[in-house]
């Protein structure tokens, strides 16, 4: 019924446009052509001045009252050093074509009206004026002379030649419709190789060379995780696409560059304000302390619940609104706690898997130090509770052998075995065993006899580092107490293990 009414409304008033059409034809027959038109000439002159002022005012009195709400005004003032030039370039770009568009509009619509058709008066044609194409020729060359120099001079700043005595923070994002991958370095402060080749949708997604021991540490982010930045510290960050072109946009902090397949480019900044900062300076402004939820009138204010983003800058497809990520900056303190609380995707999702490269070979310092501190909280907390809720039985994941004999890969097994030695001289009153065990591959007896080798080996080398033989039991279980199914190499991989069992503290 109510699409009805309209086109019923719609109806009536092209009929009643038609009507005032035929009258204003019969108007012009009875009052003549001529006078008509000059009538029709003068009003619509008339009316083209009216239209000028309220549009140039319109738009002057608009911008005013947005203003706050318009990057660069306000409280939106730029998040970075570089922002503040770049602001400056666009005020001075909108002082100039600010004049240009009023007088524009003014000489346009005055022209309308002067020039209007009346009568007794003719048009005045002249081919060429010298001094008129000189006037528009050299101010807009001079006015445009100026705005690409300070462009260029602000680009020269913004984009400087790093130097390895830049300290700066080198992250990767990486544009896929729809969501961006975050790449950060590990604590080598150096992000890893990466070739197309090796992307693999399940367990690599980026390509990411696990052969370059800069990749072991470097840590991915996932798709919901926040950006976390240091405040006053060089940013530099690596962009590309893996499809189609992307945009890395970070608004507040006048960051803006293209994500291209097959190209990589780059942008460098420096945050100077915290989210928090931001959200004090927009705590100022009454537009600001209106509820984030208009349904939750008792609920946060704006400025409480602002965020800085990334966008996607490019239309890339129908979910490309989805490609937005949270942005934090933080303090630098707060941000080397946030890194260093992140695990490598390398020791998360390839480490011990058929796709690492260095299984049973090496250890990196990052695993090494994490490893220790894990293995020294787990003795103490099972030493230290009275409830007895903990289990004795603690995995020592880090002791290799070499393949189908008893003997230490000493060279990576060390680490984890010095910790045992610094433990056992921690707690003397600690009585253990160490158990051996393997998968179900091969005789059961040979595996028993090698569980039990391998476990007399782990005890052999702590006590030629001084821990006292009595406090100490190597025994062997063969494949008898498997973890996991034996049916998988992931489970025969787990199954393969050495395990610390304390027997009295």
């Amino acid at each position: 019924m109510t699409y009805l009414v309209a086109f019923g409304i719609i109806f009536l008033l092209a009929v009643i446009v038609i009507q005032i059409g035929k009258l204003s034809e019969l108007a012009a027959k009875i009052r003549g052509e001529e006078v008509v038109e000059r009538a029709s000439n003068d009003t619509q002159g008339k009316a083209l001045m009216v239209f000028m002022v309220v549009f140039l005012v319109g738009c002057v009195t608009s911008a005013i009252y947005y203003k706050n709400d318009m990057l660069g005004y306000g409280p939106l003032t730029s998040a970075s050093a570089h922002g503040f030039e770049l602001d400056h370039i666009f005020n001075v770009t909108l002082f100039f074509t600010g004049i240009v568009f009023i007088l524009t509009h003014i000489v346009l619509f005055w022209f309308a009206y002067k020039y209007r058709s009346l009568d007794k008066r003719k048009a005045l044609f002249f081919a060429h004026d010298s001094k008129l194409e000189m006037i528009w020729t050299i101010v807009p060359a001079i006015v445009m002379t100026y705005l690409v120099s300070t462009g260029l001079i602000a680009w020269n700043n913004i984009f400087p030649t790093l130097t390895a005595e830049d300290k700066h923070i080198e992250i990767e994002a990486t544009g896929y419709q729809f969501a961006w991958d975050i790449r950060y370095p590990g604590a080598d402060g150096k992000l890893g190789n990466k070739d197309f080749r090796l992307i693999d949708p399940a367990t690599n997604s980026l390509g990411i060379d696990w052969k370059d021991e800069a990749s072991v540490d470097d840590i991915i982010l996932g798709g919901s995780d926040k950006i976390v930045l240091p405040k006053d510290s060089l940013i530099k960050v690596r962009i590309t696409a893996k499809d189609v072109l992307h945009n890395f946009y970070l608004p507040h902090f006048r960051v803006k560059m293209d994500a291209v397949p097959g190209l990589p480019t780059s942008f460098i900044f420096t945050p100077v304000m915290t989210t928090k900062e931001f959200r004090d300076q927009l705590s100022k402004y009454p537009e600001w302390q209106i509820p984030s939820d208009p349904n939750d009138p008792e609920g946060p204010k704006k400025w409480e619940t602002f965020e800085f983003e990334l966008a996607c800058a490019e239309l890339c497809g129908k979910g490309h609104y989805s490609m937005r990520r949270l942005v934090e900056i933080v303090t630098r303190d707060e941000f080397n706690t946030w890194l260093a609380a992140q695990k490598p995707y390398y020791a998360s999702n390839i480490r011990g898997t058929e796709k690492d490269p260095w299984d049973g070979k090496k250890l990196f310092p990052y695993e090494i130090k994490a490893r220790g501190f894990e293995l020294r909280s787990a003795v103490a907390r099972y030493v230290d509770d009275t409830t007895g809720s903990m289990s004795n039985i603690i995995n020592l994941d880090h002791i290799f052998y070499k393949t189908g004999v008893s003997d230490l890969n000493s060279e990576i097994s060390k680490h984890e075995l010095d910790n045992l030695v610094t433990l056992m001289g921690r707690f003397p009153r600690l009585r253990v065993e160490l158990a051996g065990h393997t998968d179900n591959v091969g005789d059961a007896a040979a595996n028993l006899l090698l569980s039990n080798a391998r476990a007399d080996k782990v005890k052999t080398y702590l006590v030629e580092k001084g821990v006292a033989s009595a406090r100490m039991i190597a025994k062997g279980y063969g494949q008898d107490a498997p973890l996991e199914s034996n049916d998988t190499p992931a489970g025969r991989r787990k199954n393969r293990r050495t395990e610390l069992k304390i027997l009295s503290k």
